[in-house]
This record gives structure tokens, sequence and C-alpha cells, in this order.
């Protein structure tokens, strides 16, 4: 069976890159409503005793859209950090991007961290509907840039995902509206590079 995660920071933390009241639905509401869905879904099935990446490359239907979603979720929330005291402006942000291998990589595919960054958001902004933008990394260490749909994570694509920022609009619309752009801009504040060279 599976637990809500607990944030590994504050639910004021994030601001004002994520609102507090934002943070509360999303993780306290969105995603606790898939965990308690998926624990229904599995028990007394096979996916009881498979880890949730397992699930999510075996199933379909409601057990693959909350699986899934909670995997995507889990992932988006660990990949953040309070970049800034409390009702301080984050700016500059402070986790500054590592310069390791998945740095490295970056820079070798698009040329820089910012053309990187102008074309994720670019490609999350493109998705219609509900969704999500991934980086992920190939078996060779390349890397690509994927649009999830709905619940989907690039693990069913055999990658390994390593950043993601959620474009269904209950991730930012509290906070933005209908401003998806300058949302998933501002995530950038916030991300610790340090997690996601880690997954690299």
């Amino acid at each position: 069976m599976f637990n809500l995660i607990q944030l590994p920071y504050s639910v004021e933390a994030l601001e004002p890159v994520i609102s507090a009241r934002t943070l509360e639905f999303h993780h306290g509401k969105h995603l606790k409503g898939y965990v308690d869905n998926l624990n229904k879904l599995i028990t007394g099935t096979p996916f009881e005793e498979m880890p949730l990446e397992e699930i999510v490359r075996k199933s379909d239907g409601a057990v693959f859209n909350n699986a899934g979603q909670i995997l995507n979720h889990n992932m988006y929330f660990e990949q953040f950090a309070p970049s800034h005291p409390v009702g301080e402006p984050v700016e500059p942000p402070v986790h500054e991007p590592v310069e390791g291998p998945l740095m490295l990589q970056i820079k070798k595919q698009w040329g820089s961290l910012e053309a990187f960054q102008s074309e994720f958001v670019a490609k999350g902004v493109g998705l219609f509907g509900s969704g999500w933008v991934w980086l992920s990394a190939k078996e060779d260490g390349s890397l690509v840039i994927t649009q999830e749909p709905g619940a989907s994570n690039p693990v069913v694509k055999v990658l390994k995902p390593l950043l993601t920022f959620d474009v269904w609009e209950h991730a930012y619309y509290l906070d933005y509206q209908n401003r998806r752009a300058d949302h998933l801009s501002a995530l950038w504040k916030i991300v610790n590079w340090e997690i996601v060279e880690g997954r690299y």
C-alpha cells in the first residue's frame, strides 16, 4: 500500500512561486486522492506487491492513471526546495545548477542551460490539455524532452525521468490563472538541481 509523501519543506516555503494555498490543494487533496484511489484499486490484485514504477509500466485504465499521477507528483514535489526565507523574494535562485554530468550533457545538446530552459517551457506551454513536460535520459545518457499527456510518465518509454513540470491547471490556476507560461518560467527559481543531478 502507498502513503502520501511528506513534503520536504513547509507549505509556505515555495512562495511566491507556488502559494501555500495551491500547495495545500495540490499535495493535500489532489495527490492524496490519487493515493487513496490507487490503494483501493490494487487491494487483492498482483499490483499490490509491485513498486510504483512497475505498476505504471504494466497497468492501464484507472490503475495506470492513479499510479502515474502518484509517481509524477512525487518526483515533482521532491525536486523543489525553498530558495529564500519565508516572505523574502525569490531572486535570484539559491539552488544554482550543479556543474556535474547532467549539466554538461544539457550544454552539449542545447548549447546552454538557458536554451534548454526555453525549449522545456515551450514544450510545456505547447502541450494541449493536461499533462506533464519531462526531461529524461536515454540508456546512452543522452537527454530528451517529452510531453506526456494525462498521467503518463517517461518510464513507459524506457526512459529515466529526471525533471518535470506539471501543466495540469490545478498546479497553477489559483496563482497564475491561464498564464501557464509565466508559471512554468517561475518554477526554475525553486528547482533543486542537486536532486535532478542525482537522478541522472
